[in-house]
């Protein structure tokens, strides 16, 4: 089923064959500046209203909705055309607003401490399942405006790299964020970094490293089996050399397993040549896994040693646990029924 953010506007005028040319850019600017549905496109036809309604129906339903740190992030459970699921989450910070989207449905990477990676892998998102989820966030967050999109969600973004970067250049292009303000999050897909590098919008990146060690990180992030950690960091050196971006690494901080002295020097060790931003991140806990986030002493330990050595650090706030905010919780326990595809189109 093509749903209507994944039609490029080549497309939409095929779709509108027959009508005058100026329906195109008056349906691509309601879809895209105005954020609407086009049955509130009054500018049209109210036949051609219907007629859309019925041929570029929405990529997402809403199965779940929850809301946590006094309403500051909302994540939304959705169901797709073919009834998987995927998580969105929309973060509120007094300066500025951050939409998390999902780019696959599940995840093959098999990292044994992600709720989603406990999931296993259902398919790729299409470009326009990827949008709509910002379209969606940005309609929630008025009058404010999304600031940032990461995608950091459902899935590897690299391993969907032509869906991803489609929606990407949508982002950029049409719904107006600039490149500086999109991040893709990867466990360290070598080649994808790679594209990622050759593509023609500087977006940031963000590696999930979880561990500087290689045999720890064979058994935490299963995909350094294939791209260990000298492969991968000198991906992220040509990355660097083309973009001129910064790069971030994310650690799960997890409870005597990642955040003892030993991991922060060779953290440290694999940072500092990048000149990489670390993010430490408590482990948000899952039923799926049986080590809990490090505790806060813990945390200020690590994070004071790689302060040590001269390591550009933060400590990200752990944002919605109460709501299952971590990628795929939500998914998990939330019991749903979902409506077949052809009957949400009858309604």
């Amino acid at each position: 089923m093509t749903t209507r953010y994944d039609l490029s506007r080549a497309d939409l005028a095929d779709l509108l064959d027959g009508e005058p040319r100026y329906r195109v850019d008056q349906l691509w600017q309601g879809l895209y500046t105005r954020l609407a549905d086009p049955t509130d496109l009054t500018e049209l036809p109210l036949a051609l209203r219907s007629t859309l309604a019925d041929l570029i129906p929405p990529a997402l339903t809403a199965v779940a909705e929850t809301r946590s740190d006094a309403g500051d992030t909302i994540k939304w459970l959705w169901a797709l055309p073919d009834g998987k699921l995927v998580e969105t989450v929309l973060m509120h910070y007094r300066d500025r607003l951050t939409v998390c989207v999902s780019s696959q449905a599940g995840c093959a990477m098999g990292c044994g401490f992600c709720a989603t990676g406990q999931a296993g892998f259902e398919r790729h998102l299409t470009t326009g399942e990827i949008v709509e989820q910002v379209v969606r966030a940005m309609q929630r967050s008025r009058p404010r405006r999304v600031a940032n999109v990461v995608f950091m969600g459902m899935g590897e973004p690299l391993a969907n790299f032509d869906n991803t970067w489609t929606a990407v250049q949508r982002i950029h292009d049409d719904l107006g964020l600039g490149a500086r303000h999109i991040t893709l999050s990867t466990v360290g897909i070598v080649p994808g970094i790679d594209r990622l590098a050759a593509a023609d919008l500087p977006v940031n990146l963000a590696v999930s490293l979880h561990s500087a060690d290689d045999a720890k990180r064979d058994e935490l992030v299963p995909v350094n089996r294939r791209y260990p950690l000298h492969a991968l960091a000198a991906a992220c050196h040509r990355y660097l050399r083309a973009t001129r971006r910064r790069l971030s690494l994310e650690w799960a901080m997890m409870d005597q397993v990642n955040d003892n002295a030993v991991d922060s020097e060779q953290l440290a060790d694999f940072a500092l040549p990048l000149r990489a931003h670390v993010n430490l991140i408590p482990l948000n806990p899952t039923p799926g896994w049986p080590t809990a986030g490090s505790p806060p002493e813990r945390v200020r330990a690590f994070r004071a040693a790689l302060l040590a050595r001269g390591v550009n650090v933060t400590v990200r706030v752990n944002r919605g646990t109460e709501i299952d905010a971590a990628c795929g919780q939500l998914r998990a326990r939330v019991p749903v029924a979902v409506p077949s595809p052809a009957r949400r189109l009858q309604h």
